[in-house]
């Protein structure tokens, strides 16, 4: 379940302490010959930085700094530094003298002392960043556990036991009805296999771990089909056997040997990129279309009653709620007329849309027009609650209509921009059509699609093609 993430933020951390190791490298130059010799231009050798680099990384790598950082405590990080840099010491002093390169050892000593203590100060704003954000509630993935037998139980007792993973165990399922409402290792039973398709539709979740025993197995094919058509990561715990001399190659989450059922994309090194370019182009546009905003804003409050700025709760990823932004385009209390205008809704299932919509004001009809009323959320995908291009963000009243099958649009983070906006926004009326639409593009994603999504959307927006 966190394997695959793992292997990506390895990745990160690693590239990140490459950084730490060339600027304490630098910093140590400078500090010597320029600081304590007081040479104004002293050149520095780029072929000794590269292999002062390259021979702590792998050393670090091999002392396992990097395959246990989740479950390392700040200590256990500064004892791996402290033998890194000494093994390393040692080796590139040998380096340098059989290529008998000629270099001050004072230079050494400082490039070896600052680097260390530039990774140690690193890795502990990392983790100290990271506890501190957990502790406030978030970055945390919600977790239901099937089964509660022993090994459940372990399990429960392990993952409190390291909170820097992040898991927030939320319920069991449990086989015995009998069991439901009661309390297992703290952890409430909330209901049995049947009632998944209701846990899932009324509950945040993340992951689903089946930790049952092996006789569950032929009961829980339904079960595991469901989740796989409701877009819900799902693992089992392998762990079947009590092996006495071997031990499993594979393992996910401490030692339990998960099997992961995915219906959504695990590019991870794509959807960081994504989010990536998210911060960097919604942060560039608030500024770049700031005195626009002020303009709108001005103009919405002046010609209609009512606040500048609509507010409205929304589903994002796996049902999580999140306030959307949008300017008002609609007279005060349009939500409340919806019951009156119910029977002019032109389109089937639970989405309430009508052409010539008696709600709008003058400006809001141009607002709808040029799609300038989607531009606060610019903000929402700043915070993380939305992309720049996924499914729509839909009313958790929508929602608490899906079949299970349509809330697996809800497995990728909402966007300001979606398949059906660029290729038909709203003459599509189909509701079945739309969510088909958005799983096509959650099958199918990549990051080159989000970027031809976000063309299309240029001339669709421009000339108001299928607006409403």
């Amino acid at each position: 379940m966190l394997k695959e993430h793992s292997k990506v933020f390895c990745r990160i951390a690693m590239a990140v302490d490459v950084a730490c190791l060339a600027a304490g490298f630098y910093f140590a130059h400078y500090f010597r010959f320029t600081v304590m010799a007081g040479l104004e231009e002293s050149e520095i050798s780029l072929r000794m930085l590269a292999v002062f680099v390259a021979i702590i990384m792998p050393i670090l790598y091999w002392l396992g700094f990097y395959d246990s950082f989740r479950v390392r405590g700040i200590k256990q990080l500064y004892s791996v530094i402290v033998r890194g840099f000494l093994f390393s010491l040692i080796y590139f002093s040998g380096v340098l003298f059989l290529l008998k390169w000629p270099v001050s050892r004072i230079f050494i000593m400082l490039a070896f002392s600052f680097a260390a203590v530039f990774l140690a100060v690193e890795k502990t704003a990392v983790i100290v960043a990271l506890r501190f954000v957990r502790s406030r509630g978030y970055n945390y993935r919600n977790l239901l556990i099937v089964g509660s037998g022993a090994r459940a139980q372990r399990f429960i007792k392990m993952c409190r036991s390291h909170a820097e993973w992040g898991i927030q165990i939320s319920g069991i399922i449990e086989a015995d009805k009998n069991l439901v409402g009661q309390k297992i290792q703290g952890i409430p039973v909330i209901g049995n296999l049947e009632n998944i398709p209701d846990i899932i539709q009324n509950n945040v979740v993340d992951d689903i771990i089946f930790i049952v025993p092996r006789g569950w197995l032929q009961n829980l094919e339904p079960a595991i089909h469901f989740l796989e058509t409701s877009g819900v990561r799902v693992s089992m715990a392998c762990d079947f056997f009590e092996l006495k001399l071997a031990r499993t190659v594979q393992t996910a989450l401490g030692n339990y040997p998960l099997l992961t059922f995915e219906s959504t994309s695990n590019k991870l090194w794509q959807l960081f990129l994504k989010r990536v370019i998210d911060i960097v182009l919604s942060a560039g546009a608030l500024i770049v279309l700031l005195p626009l905003f002020i303009v709108v804003a001005a103009a919405v409050k002046l010609t209609s009653e009512g606040p500048a700025f609509f507010k409205q709760t929304r589903c994002g990823i796996n049902g999580r709620r999140f306030t959307l932004y949008k300017f008002r385009t609609m007279v005060r209390d349009a939500e409340k007329m919806v019951e009156k205008l119910r029977a002019q809704n032109e389109m089937d299932g639970p989405v309430f849309k009508i052409k010539n919509d008696p709600r709008l004001t003058p400006i809001g009809k141009f607002l709808r027009k040029t799609s300038i009323d989607e531009l606060p959320q610019l903000w929402n995908v700043l915070k993380g609650d939305m992309s720049l291009v996924g499914p729509r963000p839909p009313l958790p009243s929508e929602v608490a209509q899906y079949d299970h099958w349509q809330r697996r649009r809800l497995s990728m983070r909402p966007g300001l921009t979606c398949l059906w906006q660029a290729f038909g926004r709203n003459k599509i009326t189909d509701f079945d059509t739309w969510m088909k639409l958005d799983l096509q593009y959650i099958d199918n994603w990549s990051l080159v699609r989000d970027v031809k999504i976000l063309f299309r959307t240029v001339p669709v927006v421009l000339f108001g093609v299928g607006a409403e």
